[in-house]
Formats: C-alpha cells, sequence, structure tokens
C-alpha cells in the first residue's frame, strides 16, 4: 500500500504535461473566440481557478487551481505557465515547495514585474495558517514555505503586485484575505521583497458583520483599493453590504467603510444545478489607462431580488468614477431577458489595455438548467452598454466534488488578457472531472465584410437575431449563397426606417451585424433584408 501511494504522489507532483493549443476562431459579434481547450489535461480534479499574466511580459501567462485526489486524500496547487502567449503550457498539479503533505489548497497568485512567480495557499493539520512560496524560473520550480500566518482560520488570500514605476511603492507585493474568527475581518500584509517575508498581518476593517472574500487593485500612483463583502451571521448567510477600503500609504492605515454599497448576494446552493454550492463576492478592477476612465473603479457580485437583478441570479456591476467615495446603483451586466429563469454565476473582472470592461461568468441561457456554459460580457463605454460573448463550445453540467464540503465546485473562474487575446479560465466537468479550461479571445475587430467567406452556405437565410429580448445591442445574422447586392435595414413597429446596417455588394458567405440600439427607446423593432433573389423580415425586441 505504502509503495502504491508514493507512486500516486511521483505522478501527482513530478511529470510535467505540455498542451498545445491551435487556435481556430469563431467569429462573435466583434471578438474572435478560440476552441476550449484545458491547460493542462490530467486525471486529478482542478477547480477555484486563477490566471495572470507578466507585467513586462505578455506572453508569460501563470494559472493556478486547486488540486484535489480523493484515494490516496491529497490536495495541492496546480502551477501551470506559458511562455509563448498559451500556445503551449507546462506545469504541474502541485506546486512542489515546501512539504507538500500538509499543503491545503485555495491558492492566490500574481507575478511581479521582474518576473518571480508568487502563490499564497493555507496548510492542513498540523500546520495551519497561509503560507506562501516564490519561482524565478517561471514556476519550474518553487521554494519552501514562508510563513505569512500560523492562525488556524485563514481563508484564501488573493494577491497583487504594484508593477507600475512612478509608484512610491513600485514592487511591492500585497495579499487580503479573510479571517473565519470573530469578529470576521478582512486581513491584510506586503511584502518588499518578492515574498521572501511579509510583514505582521494586520486588519483592514473592524466589522459589524462577518467579512468574506477580500478582493484587491492598484492605481498608477500606488493608492490601494480593496472590497469585501458583508454577510448575516445566520443560514444561509447572505451577503448584503459590499465593504470598502482604500489606503494611500502602502497599506499601512485604511480608510474603511464595511457598508458602502448595498447588495443581495446568492451565498448558498443551487438546488437545479445539483445543490452546487455558490456564493455573490465581489471582484474589483480599475481602468488605468490613462484614457478617459482612468482611475473608474469597477466591482462585480452575483445578486437575486434586488433591482436591477431580478428572480434569478444576476450579474451586477457596480462603478465608481471618484476614486471610490460615491458609487453607482447597479448596472444588470448580462443581458438575456429579466426573469427568464436563467441563471448566471462566479463572475470574474478584468479591465483590459483598451480600457474595455470583461465580465466572465457561468451562464445557462443556451442549455437546461442543470447544465452550464459560459459567458463573456464587455463593455467599452464604462458600463453603460454591453455586448454578451458565449465562450465556450460546450456545456457541462456541474456536480459537487466528493470530499471536500458540501456542495463544493470551487468558488471563483478567472480572467487576465495580455494585449492580443484575453484570456478566460473555469473548471468545468465535460471530460469527466473538473479540469482548467479557456479560449483565448482575439481583440480583432470583425467587419461585417470578412466573415467566414471561405465556405458558402447552400442558401439564403435571415437568422433570429441574438440575444432577443435586447438591451441595448443584439447580433443578426444572415447567409448568402452567391455573390449580392445586399441591403439590412431596421425600421420600428410603425414601419419607419430606423438604420441601414448594410448596403452594399457582398461576396457568398456567413455575416453577422451588431445592431446598436443604445440611442432607441423600448420597443418592437423589424429588421429585414433584401437581395435580388431574397427578401425576409423579423421581429425583435428592445427593452429598457
Amino acid at each position: 500500500m505504502k509503495i502504491i501511494y508514493y507512486f500516486f504522489l511521483l505522478s501527482f507532483f513530478v511529470f510535467d504535461y505540455v498542451a498545445f493549443a491551435q487556435y481556430n476562431f469563431r467569429q462573435d459579434g466583434a471578438l474572435s473566440i478560440s476552441e476550449n481547450y484545458r491547460i493542462h489535461p490530467s486525471t486529478v480534479t482542478q477547480s477555484e481557478v486563477f490566471i495572470t499574466v507578466h507585467p513586462n511580459n505578455p506572453d508569460i501567462l501563470f494559472s493556478s487551481a486547486n488540486t484535489f485526489t480523493p484515494n490516496p486524500f491529497f490536495i495541492g496547487e496546480g502551477v501551470y505557465t506559458t511562455t509563448n502567449g498559451g500556445t503551449s503550457w507546462y506545469g504541474k498539479d502541485t506546486l512542489n515547495g515546501g512539504n507538500i503533505f500538509f499543503h491545503g489548497g485555495e491558492p492566490g497568485i500574481t507575478i511581479t514585474e521582474k518576473g518571480r512567480f508568487i502563490v499564497t495557499r493555507v496548510g492542513r493539520a498540523p500546520f495551519y495558517g497561509l503560507y506562501s512560496h516564490y519561482s524565478t524560473d517561471n514556476g519550474i520550480t518553487w521554494s519552501n514555505s514562508v510563513t505569512i500566518s500560523q492562525n488556524e482560520n485563514e481563508y484564501k488570500a488573493v494577491l497583487t503586485t504594484d508593477a507600475f514605476s512612478g509608484s512610491t511603492f513600485n514592487g511591492r507585493v500585497y495579499a487580503a484575505w479573510t479571517r473565519f474568527t470573530p469578529p470576521y475581518p478582512i486581513m491584510f500584509t506586503y511584502s518588499d521583497n518578492g515574498a521572501e517575508s511579509w510583514i505582521t498581518p494586520k486588519q483592514i476593517n473592524n466589522p459589524t458583520l462577518r467579512s468574506n472574500g477580500a478582493d484587491l487593485t492598484i492605481d498608477q500612483s500606488g493608492k490601494l483599493y480593496a472590497c469585501w463583502a458583508g454577510v448575516q451571521d445566520v443560514s444561509p448567510f447572505t451577503e448584503i453590504k459590499i465593504g470598502f477600503a482604500t489606503s494611500t500609504d502602502g497599506g499601512i492605515t485604511w480608510n474603511s467603510d464595511d457598508n458602502k454599497i448595498n447588495m443581495n448576494g446568492i451565498s448558498g446552493v443551487l438546488s437545479d444545478k445539483a445543490n452546487i454550492r455558490v456564493n455573490g463576492l465581489p471582484r474589483i478592477g480599475i481602468d488605468t489607462t490613462a484614457g478617459q476612465r482612468n482611475g473608474w473603479l469597477y466591482i462585480v457580485t452575483t445578486q437575486i431580488n434586488l433591482a436591477p437583478a431580478g428572480t434569478d441570479p444576476d450579474i451586477i456591476l457596480n462603478r465608481s468614477t471618484d476614486g471610490g467615495s460615491t458609487w453607482s446603483s447597479g448596472i444588470r451586466v448580462n443581458q438575456d431577458a429579466l426573469n427568464n429563469h436563467k441563471i448566471q454565476y462566479f463572475p470574474a473582472l478584468h479591465i483590459d489595455h483598451t480600457g474595455a470592461i470583461n465580465i466572465l461568468y457561468y451562464d445557462d441561457r443556451k442549455t437546461t438548467s442543470d447544465s452550464a456554459g459560459v459567458f463573456l460580457s464587455r463593455s467599452t463605454n464604462g458600463g453603460d452598454t454591453w455586448i454578451d460573448y458565449e465562450v465556450s463550445d460546450h456545456n457541462f453540467m456541474p456536480q459537487p466534488i466528493g470530499g471536500l464540503g458540501a456542495g463544493y465546485q470551487g468558488d471563483n473562474i478567472g480572467l487576465t488578457a495580455n494585449g492580443k487575446f484575453i484570456f478566460p479560465a473555469w473548471m468545468d466537468n465535460s471530460s469527466g472531472i473538473y479540469q482548467l479550461w479557456t479560449a483565448p479571445i482575439s481583440f480583432t475587430t470583425v467587419n461585417v465584410e470578412n466573415q467566414n467567406t471561405i465556405i458558402s452556405p447552400t442558401q439564403f437565410s435571415l437568422l433570429q437575431n441574438y440575444p432577443n429580448p435586447f438591451n441595448p445591442a443584439t447580433t443578426i445574422s444572415f447567409n448568402l449563397p452567391t455573390k449580392s447586392f445586399t441591403t439590412l435595414r431596421i425600421f420600428d413597429a410603425l414601419g419607419n426606417l430606423v438604420q441601414t446596417l448594410v448596403n452594399e455588394e457582398l461576396n457568398a458567405g456567413k455575416y453577422e451585424k451588431i445592431f446598436d440600439a443604445s440611442n432607441l427607446s423600448s420597443g418592437v423593432y423589424i429588421y429585414s433584408i433584401q437581395t435580388k433573389d431574397f427578401t425576409e423580415s423579423h421581429g425583435m425586441i428592445l427593452i429598457k
């Protein structure tokens, strides 16, 4: 038995696996989305995923996940790297620094501007607490564990690095997490030497509600921003507030407000999805592009039964244009119909190099209620309007992972971008066990005249717009079997011309055109296509 056990451990953390990705893109409106692939295919369960990019080398990305096997029982932190922009990945299903027998998963990750990979993780008995490891060779080898805290009740740190050259605190690495002992505060620490040591942890807040789910971000000056959920102290421990704090001295002192934004989260289980455990915990991001919305802050949550969320879970964004002093009312991110019995959950947030807001989440609008896919919502105007994109090319049926607590599927998914691609990261069990998946998304703008013209359709057709109902934008698709002068027009319910989307000769092919109705009022609209040999019309509904 001992021989079998050690052989298993060798297979768990010694052997590398290189996954190669061949990007075959499909067009979805203004984005090109590649086929889905697993970053590190294995026989080990991977969940609770993160992904980040080197601040000075866009070809280097680092991803991590909780890794688990039930028999023999083992928990680790997967570490997976690409140094060629996602073309290939290498890594292991556990970080092998320190004594791996006492690792407890729940990784937090970052890459410093000098290229040092850093992971935090919790410890298992008898070495409870929060620990870190670092790698100076892109995740191939790892340091022994560095103690951050030996408190038994530390929960999942998030990491971020100050990579801004103009910041007083350039190079500093920050960590924040929840301590699950009364009064359930958000804890914080930092390192000035690449995680070789950390200052003594301190509380950010003195909460009257339980805190949970810390997140961090930084602006160009080095100012720190933190957020978390304020949770009721009775089951199902609903998240009812978003807490927010700032620090202008590198985390030495904090200005904290535990009741900054009202929310109504989804802490509990999803009965339609095998009673998996879910949450509405906030994620924070900031625009640092030096553009027109530089410094705008965004917080995303999952909420229900509090407008603009409906009677099923929706993704809700709040934004601040004044450094967090005041916040907007909620903005509904997912653009499917309100109260349509469709479920969105586990949002991840990233503000890319263009200043666009990207939010990744699970969504069952294209499948049955016991299943899920993955969608991305993107806004290029600060959250005023959104377009939804289906990222996944397959669905999966969520199930709890036995042996890791009732209903556990993992508590988050991940998202980053490197200037060329948006990189989503999520876990699904379509391969038989939960694995880490991605589908790089190109920023390439797709024009109507160059879409998918290699293989011609066999007949004319005008497809139903998607989404429908919509707000404020929707995609209209049509097929041309031959070269044709084509007109695509939008009319209101009275027959008045609203907009002409296409009025030119097009080659045979499959086409998509986005109709943006931001300046129009709610109502029924008609879209109509006309060629020499084909005319067809469909109705669509704008709901604001």
